[in-house]
């Protein structure tokens, strides 16, 4: 049976089976939800940085997701494509994928259906060389939708199905092809689009407005908002545009695909969970700023 074994496990996210469990605890702990949260969520868009940075805000999607759905049988991630520079969207269809909690197995008959409507192509290999967009956030299915402890992977109650989706007008028609599948399952399946923002600062080689506190205010006030915006709005189109024209999102293929899922299942806006960036991160966590910052959200619909 094919297994992707874990990449960034030590570097990303705990490479331990107890300090991976901790660092979630932590994660969850981190962030608070809101009061009030949608009476039923079915696609989100999470941060991929390390758990350092972004796991508080990718804590609080599963966290929320968690509280109004409880169990669920799928999750489908759409990966950003930093590595992959195939055209079409590029599945994980069989086997299974491990990490420092053990085994999660692929959904395969989901995948299937996805491969059926042309709207993708499946490419295991292509998974090997996107390292963390999608890994980091397995390990809180299997923590919260999962048995972490099950020395089987099949007992786990959640499977995943990963997907690679490049920043094209092919992202929505995938995410399109998917809510029609979704409509005609009897499953509980939830879409996450994984996303950073704005890399802004000399070492991304993006400065239009210069370097110091100001530039950083305007990536995350401005640049990181107008993406932020387009996805409350649901509005996948001009997400790609902006992305492609203003550079504030490295995800933006998968983050579209989960907004025209959320849209082909009914829902009219999204909900901002939480925004901040690495520079906050830095100077709350480690009482140290930076010249440079990538943002990131935490949003579900």
């Amino acid at each position: 049976m094919q297994t992707r074994k874990p990449i960034v496990a030590g570097q990303f996210y705990p490479a331990g089976h107890n300090s991976c469990l901790a660092e979630i605890s932590e994660c969850l702990r981190e962030e608070k939800l809101p009061g009030h949260l949608p009476e039923t969520i079915v696609a989100g868009i999470v941060p991929h940085a390390g758990w350092t940075f972004s796991g508080g805000l990718a804590g609080l999607v599963f966290s929320a997701i968690k509280q109004c759905c409880g169990e669920v049988d799928t999750f489908i991630i759409f990966g950003a494509a930093h590595c992959y520079y195939g055209h079409t969207p590029a599945v994980y269809a069989q086997g299974s994928w491990l990490t420092p909690l053990g085994q999660i197995a692929v959904d395969e008959e989901l995948a299937d259906a996805v491969l059926k409507t042309g709207a993708a192509v499946a490419d295991p290999d292509a998974h090997d060389s996107e390292p963390n967009s999608i890994e980091v956030q397995v390990p809180f299915i299997q923590h919260l939708f999962g048995d972490p402890a099950s020395p089987c992977f099949a007992e786990a109650s959640a499977k995943i199905l990963p997907i690679l989706t490049p920043p094209s007008e092919q992202a929505i028609s995938l995410g399109d092809a998917v809510g029609d599948i979704i409509k005609s399952q009897q499953k509980k399946i939830i879409c996450l689009g994984s996303t950073d923002l704005t890399h802004y600062g000399p070492g991304y080689g993006f400065t239009p407005m210069g370097t110091g506190a100001k530039a950083l205010k305007w990536a995350s006030e401005v640049n990181d908002k107008e993406f932020i915006d387009f996805a409350l709005q649901l509005n996948p189109q001009k997400m790609l545009i902006s992305a492609a024209e203003n550079y504030n999102a490295c995800g933006a293929g998968a983050a579209a695909a989960a907004v025209a899922v959320a849209k082909k299942l009914g829902k009219t806006k999204g909900l901002l969970l939480a925004h901040t960036n690495s520079n906050k991160v830095m100077i709350e966590k480690m009482g140290t700023p930076s010249e440079e910052a990538v943002g990131y959200a935490a949003i579900v619909f």
